[in-house]
């Protein structure tokens, strides 16, 4: 077991804490305990109103679209991180109560010599497609836009970005600072197919992709694609895996390259419909990317969240911790572990998330409950091999 932790060796946090540290003095916005930044409607000019602007990507997901698309020629792999790209923004916004309109311009950086004009193209018209399915659901989303570069002194293949904007009445924000004891917790699965997506879903998201990859992934890969690991990656840790990406998943329909390029699972259907029926209810949410489990600790007042009742570990995951040997506690650091969505309510609420979202064919569980703390926020799930507990400040 790797004590320092294969996700900060390999370059990455999971926590970003000199991040956070950078923009701790910066204002906050209106709702300073909301999951997003909320901003006055300077647009707009009604003060009733407010503005959320979010920006967000597919992270290192791309290189396994890449990888992918060099080891079958099909282009269409890189569809899949458009909308990886548009689900870290829109999702994170639904935890603000906003349902759109969604209005985005997407950022997409590459290396010319190694990412042709395929790729690109595969990548802006999985953005209009992805665009085109949530409108079918009843979230609209704008496409305005964006820019390509050609930074190969920068990019070594390909980062696929975008910018969101959404507009909402701040009578209708859910604010973070409203979590309290007596909440319950209720997650939405990231695995299984929903009915609005076209096969099985790993539940992977786009979060600890770095880790992912090359703990499952053959070294042959290293060799073959050097341009997709970093030189100063300790070598021990570059594609340390045995599988290759035809390979079949244990426990699910998919293969490896299948799980890993899993497209991001958006909510915006669950969420719009229990907002419409019933926003009242909701006290907070938080969407489980960066943190992976340990997320929520960034938000609300002197708090215990106790998670006694989560999702079973999803088949990438086991496979992950069996073949890294990563403690359960970094794979809940890193990873969803099998839930991307928390809300917080009453019984009433749960009630309503659990119809909703059986609607689309997603599981809601009722993972825990939040109780009162002293004077900091803590964590405690029930994992794999025993409780596994956090705690921090309030700042």
């Amino acid at each position: 077991m790797d004590s320092q932790g294969r996700y900060a060796r390999r370059g990455v946090s999971s926590a970003k804490e000199d991040v956070h540290r950078a923009v701790a003095a910066l204002d906050k916005g209106l709702f300073p305990a909301a999951f997003c930044r909320i901003l006055p409607d300077v647009l707009g000019g009604d003060d009733r109103d407010a503005l959320v602007l979010h920006a967000d990507g597919a992270g290192t997901k791309s290189i396994v679209a890449y990888l992918l698309w060099r080891e079958t020629g099909d282009p269409s792999h890189f569809a899949g991180i458009a909308q990886d790209a548009a689900v870290m923004n829109i999702d994170d916004m639904l935890c603000v109560g906003a349902t759109g309109p969604f209005v985005l311009s997407s950022t997409i950086g590459r290396n010319k010599s190694l990412v042709g004009g395929e790729a690109i193209a595969a990548v802006i018209n999985g953005f209009h497609a992805f665009a085109a399915r949530l409108g079918a659901l009843g979230t609209e989303l704008v496409i305005g836009g964006g820019e390509t570069a050609d930074v190969g002194d920068l990019i070594r293949t390909i980062a696929v970005d975008a910018t969101c904007a959404a507009r909402l009445r701040r009578a209708e924000v859910i604010d973070n600072g409203a979590i309290g004891p007596g909440d319950l917790i209720v997650a939405l699965s990231s695995t299984g197919a929903a009915a609005y997506e076209d096969k099985e879903n790993s539940g992977i998201g786009s979060n600890g992709l770095t880790s992912a990859r090359h703990d499952l992934l053959g070294r042959a890969y290293a060799a073959r694609y050097p341009e997709t690991w970093a030189p100063s990656t300790p070598e021990s840790l570059v594609y340390s895996g045995s599988f290759s990406l035809s390979d079949a998943l244990p426990g699910s329909s998919l293969t490896i390259g299948e799980a890993l390029a899993s497209p991001t699972r958006t909510y915006a259907p669950i969420i719009r419909e229990v907002l419409a029926r019933g926003r009242r209810l909701i006290r907070g949410m938080v969407h489980v990317t960066g943190g992976g489990q340990t997320k929520c600790l960034r938000f609300g007042g002197e708090v215990r969240y106790v998670k006694d009742n989560p999702f079973p570990v999803p088949p990438l995951f086991r496979l992950i911790r069996e073949r890294s040997g990563s403690s359960w506690r970094e794979m809940h650091e890193v990873f969803n572990m099998g839930h991307r969505m928390e809300l917080f309510t009453c019984e009433e609420g749960a009630a309503l998330i659990e119809d909703a979202a059986a609607r689309f064919g997603v599981e809601a569980r009722r993972i825990g409950r939040v109780e009162r703390a002293a004077g900091r926020r803590e964590l405690v799930i029930a994992g794999p091999d025993g409780t596994l507990a956090w705690e921090r400040g309030l700042q």
